[in-house]
């Protein structure tokens, strides 16, 4: 772990892929903020020591966190994805004003804010633009990279779009992580799991599962449960030899015939997501697996964190 440890304000945490993946990279939590109660009680589960503020972004005033060293956080998805309405700026889910209004009110040395790829797209070129104009006028250059979870070690494609931003006298000392890591198949990432009940068929579906995963879909409390994913998506589990169609409470039992088809546990498809085993969630089964869904991979962030902190220090 770093030895010089900087300070981050955390907005829309989630579940803490993001905060995991910034406290391997040398970021301490000045403060993380989430909205959703079991969210909230996820990252109080696994770091008592963490400020979590259980509520609303724009609750916080930024000027009692004035010199934390990185801003960060996940703005919600719906308003620029595909499987929304893309209403961009004319959705009141959109927090990206937000951001900026904490980053005039805190003055971070950097920002990293990561979205859904759908806001990389055409329609929202103008939205961006205006995002860096603000942040120039804020004294900050930035920079968008639309990056996939795969290239980081992730077992899931997962693209998502990120936005970095510094202070201009630093930003040239930033470099987007180049170095490709090869992501593990499924069938590797969870092999032990479903071995964990004595499944005689776990070492055949592995060399099923010899790919890595669709991007993981969370859905919201409003649209999607506890299943894989829109039809396409089950279709690609199917594949991998997992029936997407639920969550299961557990891994097959020892008596499951040799050809079936297993559906993923939470802890699964955390996997996926790269948690840490020991990373627990709160809540109910459909919470958790929203929570695990919509998450940030931890090393992502980790990667993308590590080169904003060698650019400030």
């Amino acid at each position: 772990m770093p030895s010089k440890r900087l300070a981050t304000l955390e907005i829309c945490a989630g579940a803490g892929g993001q905060s995991l993946g910034l406290e391997r990279a040398g970021f301490d939590h000045a403060l993380a903020v989430e909205i959703d109660s079991d969210a909230a009680a996820t990252l109080k589960l696994n770091r008592p020591h963490w400020d979590v503020h259980h509520g609303d972004v724009r609750e916080i005033n930024g000027k009692d966190y004035r010199g934390v060293d990185l801003l960060s956080g996940g703005v919600p998805c719906p308003p620029f994805s595909i499987a929304g309405q893309q209403l961009g700026a004319s959705d009141e889910r959109d927090l990206f004003p937000e951001a900026l209004r904490l980053v005039s009110e805190v003055r971070p040395r950097a920002v990293m804010i990561e979205n859904v790829r759908g806001l990389a797209g055409d329609r929202f070129k103008a939205y961006r633009a205006s995002i860096v104009e603000k942040l120039h006028k804020l004294g900050y250059e930035a920079d968008w990279r639309l990056v996939k979870a795969s290239d980081f070690g992730v077992p899931q494609l997962r693209p998502r779009f990120i936005l970095v931003a510094m202070k201009t006298d630093l930003f040239s000392r930033f470099n987007w992580p180049a170095e490709v890591v090869e992501p593990p198949t499924v069938g590797e990432t969870l092999i032990d799991l479903m071995q964990e009940n004595g499944w005689a068929g776990a070492d055949s579906w592995a060399a099923t599962a010899n790919n890595i995963a669709p991007t993981v879909v969370g859905g919201s409390k409003k649209h999607g449960g506890a299943d894989l994913g829109p039809t396409r998506a089950k279709a690609s589990w199917l594949k991998l030899g997992v029936d997407g169609k639920g969550i299961a409470d557990s891994a097959p039992p020892a008596d499951a015939p040799v050809d079936f088809v297993p559906r993923l546990t939470n802890r699964m498809v955390a996997r996926i997501q790269s948690f840490d085993d020991s990373w627990e969630f709160s809540g109910r089964k459909t919470s958790m697996y929203r929570q695990i869904g919509n998450a940030f991979p931890p090393p992502v962030a980790a990667s993308i964190g590590t080169a904003i902190r060698k650019a400030l220090t």
